[in-house]
């Protein structure tokens, strides 16, 4: 059920934005609207102002707003208020106005969610220094090894671990060049095939930074307390041995209650403290939360929230053509694309973690549905003006039975596209994928 509210919340969000843009530029421009709907099939409810009418339809996959003498088949009278008695820059600020409004939301909704301040991976803006290799992974079958620098992945240079992460996430079983480094300055190149890890098939290499574990928070009176342990410090060392945050509790745990000498960065400085775990049950413990990996606090004011919108819309911008040119070029996997249900269950997964996930997977889909439908795809508004362009550039209007060809050409893509978004996200389900038996 959660799933299924974040999804309509999320869509209904996005579809009521992406409508209103062309709704409100249609009416500026003096345009008669005849529906604005939210959803497609038939009217659950409607209501009728002035020359519009106002519906939630059955489908709740969409939208659309109707204009008068919009489409070839419309009975066109010529009168001002029509759609197509308009210039073409006034057609091309309508269609264009809905995919803007996608962009404009997702700024928005990104300055919101970034202003409230954030704990970020410290890592992520550090160069990729491999710190770990998981056994029997594609990293180490090749022979990457701890200390290694990675420079580039297939040609693309990456100088931090972010940069890795996004140019291996789309090439999943797809043999790639990957160039790196160790401490001699001596470079090699390797051919590697990311695996494709969770249900949306997104590459891994399999290694990972240097991860220390960094206190969230003391119990009071615990032996963590009492030893000086304060939020913020990040464990390096037990008794002298490095230790990786995910092996802290293990470690911790299997202590026996026996004094443990904690080596702690601390700011700038190291420090060196013991403490004597209790027992709780069949567990040692020293009472405090952590996360398995250093973090950063970011606080940004209005501008530079702002600032960090935009610019993190321009990556996932990058991300967006990155993962499009990889369809075309057969460098991304089809299985990565998402569908309707896909969305619900990311959004219900979202949902659950709080308002913050939820509103910055609305920002990344307002993003993508903004982008996508500037394509030059006849059916879609990026669609329309390609043809509107191109009859700009030939100085003449094609006939409706070419433009109904290009639509209809447009619509197989379509059809395509959601047969293969349909087929990926059904075997998202696993009882479904378990009747397949080529799975």
């Amino acid at each position: 059920m959660t799933s299924l509210l974040a999804f309509l919340f999320v869509l209904g969000v996005l579809v009521f934005v992406h409508e209103l843009g062309h709704f409100a530029m249609a009416r500026r421009l003096g345009i008669r609207v005849l529906t604005f709907s939210l959803g497609f099939g038939p009217k659950v409810l409607k209501v009728r102002r002035g020359d519009t009418e106002y519906c939630i339809s059955a489908i709740p996959l969409g939208g659309y707003v109707k204009m008068a003498g919009e489409s070839p088949e419309d009975r066109h009278t010529g009168a001002g208020d029509e759609f197509m008695s308009k210039s073409k820059w006034e057609r091309f600020l309508v269609l264009v106005m809905g995919p803007a409004m996608n962009v404009v939301l997702a700024v928005l909704v990104m300055w919101i969610v970034l202003y409230q301040g954030a704990e970020v991976p410290a890592y992520e803006q550090q160069p990729p220094v491999v710190g770990r290799v998981v056994e029997d992974s594609p990293a180490d079958r090749a022979g990457i090894a701890v200390g290694e620098r990675i420079v580039s992945v297939a040609g693309r240079v990456v100088d931090t671990w972010e940069a890795l992460f996004v140019a291996v996430l789309p090439r999943a079983e797809r043999e790639i060049p990957i160039v790196v480094r160790d401490a001699q300055s001596r470079e090699r190149t390797l051919q590697i095939v990311p695996d494709a890890r969770t249900q949306f098939a997104m590459g891994d290499l399999g290694v990972g930074p240097e991860m220390r574990a960094q206190i969230v928070s003391v119990t009071p009176g615990d032996p963590a307390d009492r030893a000086g342990i304060a939020v913020g410090d990040v464990i390096l060392e037990i008794d002298g041995e490095p230790v990786a945050g995910n092996d802290l509790v293990e470690r911790i745990s299997g202590s026996g209650g026996t004094p443990l000498t904690l080596t702690l960065r601390r700011g700038e400085d190291r420090e060196q403290v013991t403490v004597t775990p209790a027992a709780r049950g069949d567990r040692a413990v020293i009472g405090v939360g952590f996360s398995e990996f250093e973090f950063r606090i970011v606080e940004p004011g209005l501008l530079e929230a702002f600032g960090m919108s935009l610019e993190r819309n321009y990556e996932w911008s990058g991300l967006i053509f990155q993962t499009l040119w990889g369809l075309l070029t057969a460098e991304t996997s089809p299985r990565q694309l998402v569908g309707p249900v896909g969305i619900a269950q990311l959004s219900g997964g979202a949902a659950q973690v709080g308002w913050v996930a939820l509103f910055s997977l609305m920002a990344m889909i307002s993003l993508n549905l903004g982008i996508l439908n500037l394509l030059p795809i006849p059916v879609l508004d990026g669609g329309h003006i390609f043809i509107m362009a191109m009859e700009g550039v030939t100085r003449r209007d094609f006939s409706m039975r070419v433009k109904e060809r290009m639509l209809m050409a447009g619509l197989v893509v379509l059809m395509m596209l959601m047969v293969t978004v349909i087929y990926n996200d059904l075997t998202r389900i696993q009882w479904i994928e378990a009747l397949l038996p080529w799975r």
